[in-house]
C-alpha cells in the first residue's frame, strides 16, 4: 500500500495536520505502549490515535503512532521489516524471557567463544519457528496469555512462523552479548534471546532491547515525548 503523502510531512510543518499524522516516538523505558497513546491523546487533544506495534515495558525506540485518517495505515507500518539492538545475559533464562521475570540460574559446562557465539546466531537466519513468550499479549481462547501465566494456568503457546533477515554480533564478554538484528513482523526477541541461549548450552534472557527502526523509520527520526509535548506547547507541532 502506498503511504499518503502527508504521513511524511516534518513534525514543525504539521500544525494543520495534527488530527491526520503520523509520530515517530521514542518511547522511553518503563512505559507501555499504551502509555504513549494515552499520553499523546492528552497532548493532542485528539480521541482517534493507534500505534503500529507494541513494545514491552523494559524496551525502548521506535514507536509509530497514528492519529485521524492515518490509523487506517496502521496495518501498513506493522506489516514492515523490524531492527533491534538486544543484549542478552546467558547465565540463565527467565519465566517472561526477560529481566521482569524469576530467574533460572544455568550453570554451562564450559563458556562458548565468540566464533561459537556468531556461528550459533547465523543459525537463527531465515524462516525460522518461534514459540512467543508465555509472558505475552497474545489471546489462548479468547483471555491474554500473560493474564493466564499470572494465575498460573497450564496452557501451550503457539508455535508461529516469523523471518529474521540478519543477525549481527556487535559486542561478546561473557556472560553478556549484543546483537543487531533485522526481522519480520510477529518476532520475539525475547523468544530470540531464549533460543540462543539454548542452541548455546547456556542461559539466555532478554536485559535490554531497542527497536531502532520500522521499516524506513528510524531513531534518529524519532521524538521523545517531553519533546512532542514542548513542542505542543509551543504551537510548532
Amino acid at each position: 500500500m502506498k503511504l499518503k503523502k502527508s504521513c511524511m510531512m516534518n513534525l514543525k510543518n504539521s500544525n494543520n495536520n495534527v488530527q491526520n499524522n503520523i509520530y515517530i516516538i521514542d518511547k522511553p523505558i518503563h512505559w507501555t505502549s499504551m502509555d504513549i497513546i494515552r499520553k499523546m491523546r492528552g497532548i493532542l487533544k485528539i480521541k482517534k490515535i493507534g500505534h503500529a506495534g507494541t513494545l514491552d515495558p523494559l524496551a525502548t525506540g521506535v514507536l509509530i503512532v497514528c492519529t485521524g485518517a492515518m490509523t487506517k495505515q496502521i496495518n501498513t507500518f506493522m506489516d514492515m521489516p523490524k531492527e533491534y539492538t538486544a543484549e542478552i545475559n546467558l547465565t540463565a533464562f527467565s519465566i517472561t524471557d526477560d529481566a521482569e521475570g524469576e530467574l533460572q540460574v544455568v550453570k554451562p559446562n564450559r563458556i562458548p567463544t565468540q566464533e561459537e557465539i556468531i556461528a550459533t546466531l547465523q543459525k537463527f537466519v531465515g524462516s525460522i519457528i518461534q514459540v512467543p513468550p508465555i509472558y505475552s499479549a497474545i489471546k489462548i481462547n479468547g483471555q491474554r496469555a500473560y493474564k493466564k501465566a499470572r494465575r498460573h494456568e497450564k496452557f501451550k503457546m503457539p508455535e508461529r512462523n516469523v523471518t529474521i533477515h540478519n543477525i549481527k554480533l556487535v559486542t561478546y564478554t561473557w556472560p553478556t552479548l549484543t546483537i543487531n538484528v533485522s526481522c519480520s513482523k510477529g518476532t520475539y526477541i525475547r523468544s530470540l534471546a531464549r533460543d540462543i541461549g539454548t542452541a548455546l548450552h547456556t542461559g539466555g534472557y532478554l536485559t535490554q532491547l531497542t527497536r531502532t527502526a520500522i521499516g524506513p523509520y528510524t531513531l534518529h527520526k524519532a521524538i521523545s515525548i517531553t519533546k512532542l509535548q514542548a513542542l505542543q506547547e509551543e504551537q510548532v507541532v
